[in-house]
């Protein structure tokens, strides 16, 4: 063996568990309102603490992992920390667009998911999404609502031809709307039409009901119990399948349903995580390790757990969504937009 191979493999393991144990701190600051009260001003760990009503001695050994993290500066001069606004955009402020702590949030649920995951690979079972760790869903909304509240509206709807200039009096469904973040980014960006948000899973669905009304949107915003192939059929002229498809044990089934329900001059707006359809230059993405671990811990077992069990993953790549698309009887498939974290396509009939 070749020494020096071992000691970058090794200084690369330990780069891992310490974005590991950098994650969980992450956590831990975003919970408590850490960075947003450092966001307020430089402060010694007893001010950091008065001001965030935590205790200062845990608070100092907070400061001083996210110091030698380079996340937070120390000045000698004054012994105190500080958050750059760089990193108070990305950690401190929910509504940044770059805001990015709900990522952190979902290491945290998939980390506490870890038991029944390897039990689920020994298996060949699924996972029902409702057996997720509460994180899970909390980071699934705070981690992709970013993303949407920074392109839903602005980019990738304006994108499909014809459909954001005729949504006034329009019916919008959301598929597998989770906390309802699309929905309402929605209804506050088209509020003469009416959104309609499904999701199979009732918890969620009580939280997006509750997000609407937060939001000032529930005269607007309808949230309903149903499946991605079995939601009422309504003429809609835009349904959204967000970071979805990849997720349904039948995703056939879920576009033929779409394109069933589907107003005749309407589209299908399918956003899928950003992948590539040749496999060695996908894993040369710097986001390919965080989307195959999400699709190992969320994607494939959610799949697996329902009628169909196609397990795509969150990688599947545009191929998969082409086919799927021509399967279901769509006659057109075409990529409108993309970012570093998405695909964005538009399915017409």
């Amino acid at each position: 063996m070749n020494p020096e191979k071992i000691d970058q493999f090794a200084q690369q393991l330990l780069t891992a568990v310490t974005g590991a144990a950098t994650t969980a701190m992450i956590v831990v600051g975003d919970r408590l309102g850490l960075y947003r009260g450092l966001a307020a001003g430089p402060a010694t760990p007893a001010e950091l603490a008065a001001r965030t009503g935590t205790a200062e001695r845990y608070v100092r050994e907070w400061l001083s992992q996210q110091a030698a993290a380079g996340f937070v500066e120390y000045r000698p001069q004054t012994q105190r920390f500080a958050l750059s606004d760089e990193v108070a955009a990305v950690l401190a402020d929910p509504e940044s667009p770059v805001f990015m702590a709900g990522s952190a949030t979902l290491a945290h649920g998939w980390f506490a998911g870890i038991d029944q995951l390897v039990t689920a690979f020994r298996t060949g079972e699924g996972i029902p999404w409702h057996m997720q760790h509460p994180a899970v869903f909390e980071g699934t909304e705070r981690f992709f609502r970013t993303g949407y509240a920074a392109s839903l509206t602005s980019d990738w709807i304006p994108a499909l031809s014809g459909i954001a200039e005729n949504l006034a009096g329009a019916v919008i469904a959301d598929i597998g709307c989770g906390h309802g973040a699309a929905s309402v980014l929605l209804a506050q960006a088209f509020p003469e039409a009416e959104v309609r948000g499904f999701d199979f899973h009732p918890e969620s669905i009580g939280v997006a009901r509750k997000r609407a009304a937060e939001a000032g949107v529930s005269d607007r915003v309808r949230f309903e119990v149903a499946g991605a192939a079995d939601y009422p059929a309504d003429g809609y002229t835009l349904i959204c399948l967000l970071d979805t498809l990849h997720d349904l044990g039948d995703p056939e089934a879920a576009l033929v349903h779409a394109r069933r329900v589907l107003a005749p001059n309407g589209a299908v707006l399918v956003v899928e995580p950003h992948a590539e359809d040749d496999f060695a230059a996908n894993i040369a993405n710097p986001m390919a390790a965080l989307s195959y671990t999400g699709s190992t811990f969320q994607c494939v077992p959610a799949s697996l757990s329902q009628p169909g069990a196609a397990a795509l993953g969150a990688q599947a790549g545009p191929k998969a969504v082409t086919r799927l698309a021509a399967s279901a009887g769509f006659s057109t498939c075409r990529l409108v937009s993309q970012t570093p974290v998405n695909g964005v396509f538009e399915l017409r009939r």
